[in-house]
């Protein structure tokens, strides 16, 4: 079966005049019309370039309306979109070009240098020139646009030290789309402010997907300013908030956040981390319900939500499942964990990826019977609500951003000076958590955590890079040799 990706197409036949998008960085504003001539322009220009059916197509830019377009251009060719984390090292960057084979690589002005040097074997096109318009589209492509085809390509931080390409097909983006308007409630006049990276899941369809589905408009800053975000939000009648706690505490900070009108507000998505009550209660005093949800770039990313008259009594829950989407909690035998039994979480339905970029090792282990094996650990209470416990792997959340500890300490045991490391998360009041290094010198050597964190400045994108460091004269160990990390999580911050 065909995917029905040409949603733009579909809003311009009844809304072309609809307002889409709004790029704030750009100030260039978009109608449903406008946006799906651009996108067509795009695809082919990236046709011109040699994209194919399946052909992966990268982008390395900030927040940019031409993302979007580029979205929509690869569905039409039945192409993959790529969008590149911007914040990792040059190296890390290399890896997922190396990995994935894009034909193209699109930058924008910020990213040229840097484009220009990763680009072996790509063909580079520049955002800042813009589609050939003199270039007439084919016609859209049946090849790569099955439900069960790719659309986007999105790396998660692998816990094994190297990260995996996540295959979002079309299935996933039009089921959490819909899953998203029922949830949320989207209308066509509907809004949201993007601030997070379109190379999350979280920035690209948490919201943004959705109310393009919906005809809603899309309203794009390059990065995270909270005094412009609060003016925005205003100015223009934002609707939707979609963001991790750090984000909605920046803004409540903010000595504007009491002035501003927010009375168009009708709806705000917390994810990524625990909401803390003093912040929630922050939110509600505006009368904003500031909703604790859960998911993941595997599945998703929308799978729970907290019903806006839950949102104080079920505190330290991420809710319940949200439509089309099966949830259950599994001991390690793979029976039903208990009410309040801590088990690992298990999704199952049309939100479920395709699998992982060239790993079907990975795939097969994570997708079993239909059901996603999440590895994080949470309990159902007698309602319903579900609640983060733990995580079977060792990954942290620092401001929004994923953290595997064993692509860390690779990175710190490849200094000549270190002999072996261990990194574990700690709290944080403002990210939530942040990376602490336990470092254990080579014979004969000395070292300093500022000497690492410089050193790793290049290697490791930032909120990687641990905050914490504890040189110690030996690690502790597990009865089988490895070391103690729950051991570890014991020893006091100096």
């Amino acid at each position: 079966m065909g995917a029905t990706s040409d949603w733009l197409s579909t809003w311009t036949r009844f809304s072309p005049d609809a307002e889409a998008l709004y790029d704030v960085g750009t100030g260039r504003r978009w109608t449903y019309a406008a946006l799906q001539q651009d996108s067509l322009a795009w695809a082919a220009t990236l046709v011109s370039a040699g994209v194919s059916p399946g052909d992966r197509v990268a982008v390395l830019a900030l927040n940019r309306g031409e993302t979007l377009a580029l979205l929509f251009a690869c569905a039409h060719l039945g192409a993959v979109l790529f969008p590149m984390n911007w914040r990792l090292a040059q190296a890390e960057q290399a890896w997922q070009l190396d990995h994935s084979r894009p034909r193209v690589l699109v930058h924008d002005g910020p990213h040229a240098a840097r484009a220009g040097a990763l680009a072996e074997g790509m063909v580079l096109l520049d955002l800042e020139q813009g589609p050939d318009t003199t270039l007439v589209a084919p016609p859209r492509s049946e090849t790569g646009n099955a439900l069960s085809d790719p659309w986007q390509l999105m790396y998660t931080s692998g816990s094994s030290g190297r990260p995996k390409g996540a295959l979002l097909t079309h299935r996933q983006v039009h089921w959490n789309a819909l899953n998203t308007i029922l949830a949320c409630d989207l209308r066509p006049g509907d809004s949201t402010l993007t601030f997070a990276p379109l190379f999350h899941t979280g920035g690209l369809n948490c919201l943004t997907t959705p109310l393009l589905h919906r005809g809603g408009r899309v309203v794009l800053v390059p990065r995270l300013d909270a005094a412009e975000a609060l003016a925005l939000i205003a100015a223009e009648g934002i609707s939707h908030l979609m963001g991790v706690p750090t984000i909605y505490q920046l803004l409540a900070d903010d000595p504007a956040f009491a002035a501003t009108d927010l009375g168009a507000v009708r709806d705000a998505i917390c994810g990524g981390a625990p909401l803390g009550s003093a912040l929630l209660e922050r939110y509600l005093d505006r009368g904003i319900p500031l909703r604790q949800g859960f998911g993941l770039t595997e599945v998703g990313p929308n799978c729970f939500s907290t019903p806006h008259d839950r949102v104080r009594d079920k505190l330290g829950t991420v809710g319940v499942p949200i439509h089309h989407i099966d949830a259950k909690v599994v001991r390690p035998d793979g029976t039903t964990c208990a009410p309040g039994e801590a088990g690992e979480l298990l999704l199952r339905g049309p939100v479920v990826c395709g699998g992982y970029w060239q790993d079907p090792a990975a795939t097969g282990k994570a997708i079993v019977d239909g059901w996603f094996h999440t590895g994080d650990v949470l309990s159902v209470d007698e309602d319903g609500f579900f609640s983060v416990r733990g995580r079977l792997k060792e990954m942290f959340i620092s401001g929004g951003e994923n953290v595997y500890p064993a692509e860390v300490e690779a990175a710190i045991q490849a200094h000549p000076d270190v002999a072996v490391c261990a990194v574990i998360g700690v709290p944080d009041a403002r990210w939530g958590e942040v990376g602490r290094a336990f470092v254990e010198p080579a014979p004969g050597r000395t070292l300093d955590g500022a000497t690492l964190q410089g050193w790793l400045g290049d290697r490791l994108a930032r909120f990687k890079i641990p905050k914490h460091w504890d040189t110690v004269a030996s690690l502790p160990r597990t009865g089988s040799g490895k070391v103690d990390k729950p051991a570890l999580s014991r020893i006091p911050l100096a």
